[in-house]
């Protein structure tokens, strides 16, 4: 076992989980984090390894905890230019342009967002994980928009505590094809991964392990064959909104994974789905943070593209 931070804790009054007990006193691990640790065997109760989380303490339990030192990242820091909406000393939102992947992968080693992130914030070092420091949520490497980094790890998990929590409000803005009949509604499916194709993600049943999905859409301009839609998160799948638009058959133009690819004239990075707004409370300060990512200028063209064959030429969205 690779060098460890112990702590020992006396149980002073019975009746919790393990994992609900040392997350309120532990409070600068996440319960996840904890969780992850009993299923390593580095949490021990009274000298024997803990099975699992769900154990209820009693009275005068002691627990040893083996925190692992973090591991020194590999990850280089590279002056990577960031378009910034907001920023102070506990967290910053970045807009994040198209083909721009957000963390280290197979692949794309380098020239990501947390490269970035590490020459703008050199103390954002082994935050919540060695790989993907500060990184709350993601966006997939061709969806722009609004996404937050935490500073601290105690803001990590309270803006994570956020997303899951729905009280963190994402939305987005998407140009799909063809026009649904309805103004708006709701797209309640599981989703998992495809069951032959491993880049992609599909409708699965949750017997079959896919994953409650709930996406919110509203229709905010009809451009002859194609529509704008103002689709918000219920929960945050990977490729979520793209997988739900292609189910409904509306498709986000540009997606080279679930679209049929179609041209309109103009050369896409990407899909065409961008993460306008993003609504959080500060977990310093309390205060509400609306964080508006202006429209990338391609997304901008295409729109305009749309409106002349339509014949339209604003729009106003609320």
């Amino acid at each position: 076992m690779s060098e460890n931070s112990r702590q020992s804790l006396t149980v002073t009054t019975g009746g919790k989980r393990i994992d609900v007990w040392l997350a309120d006193y532990l409070t600068n691990l996440s319960r996840s984090r904890i969780q992850k640790l009993i299923e390593n065997g580095q949490v021990l109760i009274n000298n024997s390894v803990c099975k699992q989380k769900k154990t209820i303490l009693k009275q005068n339990d002691i627990i040893i905890v083996d925190i692992p030192i973090p591991v020194v990242s590999s990850l280089t820091a590279e002056a990577i230019p960031l378009d910034i909406l907001y920023e102070d000393e506990y967290l910053i939102i970045i807009n994040k342009s198209a083909n721009f992947v957000v963390h280290p992968a197979p692949g794309h080693s380098n020239g990501t967002l947390v490269n970035a992130l590490l020459a703008h914030c050199p103390d954002l070092q082994g935050i919540g994980g060695i790989e993907r420091p500060g990184i709350v949520h993601r966006l997939d490497k061709d969806t722009t928009g609004a996404i937050v980094v935490a500073k601290t790890e105690p803001v990590l998990h309270s803006l994570q505590a956020q997303i899951k929590a729905k009280t963190a409000k994402r939305e987005y803005l998407g140009v799909v094809y063809g026009c649904p009949k309805e103004d708006s509604g709701v797209i309640d499916l599981p989703i998992g991964r495809h069951p032959s194709d491993g880049k992609k993600m599909a409708i699965v049943s949750v017997e079959k392990g896919g994953r409650e999905a709930l996406t919110y859409w509203q229709i905010k301009e009809r451009l002859g064959n194609y529509s704008l839609i103002h689709f918000t998160l219920g929960t945050g799948r990977t490729h979520q909104i793209r997988v739900h638009a292609s189910h409904i058959k509306h498709p986000i133009l540009g997606d080279p994974l679930y679209s049929a690819g179609h041209s309109v004239g103009v050369n896409l990075t990407g899909q065409a789905l961008h993460a306008f707004r993003l609504t959080l409370t500060h977990p310093i300060t309390e205060e509400t943070i609306e964080a508006i990512a202006p429209l990338p200028l391609e997304l901008q063209k295409l729109l305009q593209i749309l409106r002349q064959k339509s014949g339209l030429k604003s729009i106003m969205i609320n």
